[in-house]
Protein backbone atom coordinates (compact mmCIF):
# COMPACT_ATOMS: atom_id res chain seq x y z
CA UNK A 1 0.00 0.00 0.00
CA UNK A 2 1.33 3.03 -0.67
CA UNK A 3 1.41 6.38 1.42
CA UNK A 4 -1.90 7.91 0.04
CA UNK A 5 -4.05 4.71 0.74
CA UNK A 6 -6.79 4.36 3.25
CA UNK A 7 -5.99 2.56 5.94
CA UNK A 8 -9.45 3.37 7.63
CA UNK A 9 -12.08 2.74 5.48
CA UNK A 10 -14.56 4.30 7.56
CA UNK A 11 -13.18 7.94 8.55
CA UNK A 12 -10.68 7.85 5.48
CA UNK A 13 -7.57 7.46 7.35
CA UNK A 14 -4.17 7.40 4.95
CA UNK A 15 -1.27 5.55 5.83
CA UNK A 16 0.56 8.83 5.72
CA UNK A 17 -1.51 10.13 8.62
CA UNK A 18 -1.18 7.07 10.57
CA UNK A 19 2.84 7.30 10.03
CA UNK A 20 2.69 10.76 10.89
CA UNK A 21 1.01 10.34 13.98
CA UNK A 22 3.16 7.18 15.12
CA UNK A 23 6.14 9.89 14.31
CA UNK A 24 4.64 12.74 16.03
CA UNK A 25 2.80 11.89 18.88
CA UNK A 26 4.45 8.84 20.13
CA UNK A 27 1.38 6.93 21.47
CA UNK A 28 2.43 4.24 24.32
CA UNK A 29 -0.73 1.88 23.30
CA UNK A 30 -1.95 0.62 19.47
CA UNK A 31 -5.62 2.01 20.81
CA UNK A 32 -4.42 5.52 21.28
CA UNK A 33 -4.31 5.33 17.44
CA UNK A 34 -8.05 6.24 17.51
CA UNK A 35 -7.22 9.95 17.73
CA UNK A 36 -6.10 9.86 14.68
CA UNK A 37 -9.01 11.01 12.88
CA UNK A 38 -11.28 8.34 14.75
CA UNK A 39 -9.19 5.09 12.36
CA UNK A 40 -10.23 1.68 14.00
CA UNK A 41 -12.84 3.35 15.39
CA UNK A 42 -15.83 2.39 13.06
CA UNK A 43 -16.32 -1.36 11.63
CA UNK A 44 -13.32 -2.27 13.15
CA UNK A 45 -11.68 -3.87 10.24
CA UNK A 46 -8.41 -2.02 10.13
CA UNK A 47 -7.61 -3.10 13.63
CA UNK A 48 -5.86 -5.45 13.14
CA UNK A 49 -3.80 -3.31 10.78
CA UNK A 50 -3.07 -0.74 13.25
CA UNK A 51 -1.76 -2.71 15.72
CA UNK A 52 1.11 -4.34 13.24
CA UNK A 53 1.86 -0.36 11.94
CA UNK A 54 2.05 0.50 16.04
CA UNK A 55 4.15 -2.76 16.85
CA UNK A 56 6.44 -1.59 13.57
CA UNK A 57 6.85 1.56 14.63
CA UNK A 58 7.89 0.18 18.04
CA UNK A 59 10.42 -1.84 17.13
CA UNK A 60 12.05 0.72 15.13
CA UNK A 61 10.23 1.89 12.05
CA UNK A 62 7.05 1.02 9.83
CA UNK A 63 7.87 -1.50 6.64
CA UNK A 64 5.79 -2.28 4.36
CA UNK A 65 6.07 -5.89 5.01
CA UNK A 66 3.38 -8.29 3.34
CA UNK A 67 0.66 -5.75 2.60
CA UNK A 68 -2.00 -6.05 0.57
CA UNK A 69 -3.22 -4.26 -2.70
CA UNK A 70 -5.83 -1.59 -1.50
CA UNK A 71 -7.88 -3.27 -3.47
CA UNK A 72 -7.27 -6.32 -1.68
CA UNK A 73 -7.56 -4.68 1.58
CA UNK A 74 -10.86 -3.25 0.36
CA UNK A 75 -12.27 -6.53 -0.63
CA UNK A 76 -11.33 -8.00 2.72
CA UNK A 77 -13.20 -5.66 4.48
CA UNK A 78 -16.22 -5.86 1.84
CA UNK A 79 -15.93 -9.82 3.39
CA UNK A 80 -15.37 -9.07 7.07
CA UNK A 81 -18.66 -6.62 7.00
CA UNK A 82 -20.63 -8.53 5.47
CA UNK A 83 -19.70 -11.00 7.69
CA UNK A 84 -21.02 -9.30 10.59
CA UNK A 85 -17.90 -8.16 11.86
CA UNK A 86 -18.89 -4.45 11.93
CA UNK A 87 -20.84 -2.16 10.78
CA UNK A 88 -19.55 0.62 8.43
CA UNK A 89 -20.58 4.52 9.89
CA UNK A 90 -22.40 6.95 7.43
CA UNK A 91 -19.73 8.45 4.94
CA UNK A 92 -17.61 5.25 4.88
CA UNK A 93 -16.15 3.85 1.66
CA UNK A 94 -18.98 1.60 0.73
CA UNK A 95 -18.64 -2.48 1.09
CA UNK A 96 -21.07 -2.82 -2.74
CA UNK A 97 -18.48 -0.61 -4.71
CA UNK A 98 -15.90 -3.29 -4.44
CA UNK A 99 -15.52 -6.20 -6.54
CA UNK A 100 -16.52 -9.70 -4.82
Amino acid sequence: MELDDEICLCFHVTKRKIINFLRLEKPRRAGQLSECFGAGTGCGWCRGYLRRMFDEAVEGGVTASNEPTPAEYARQRAAYVRAGGGTPPPGATPIDRVER
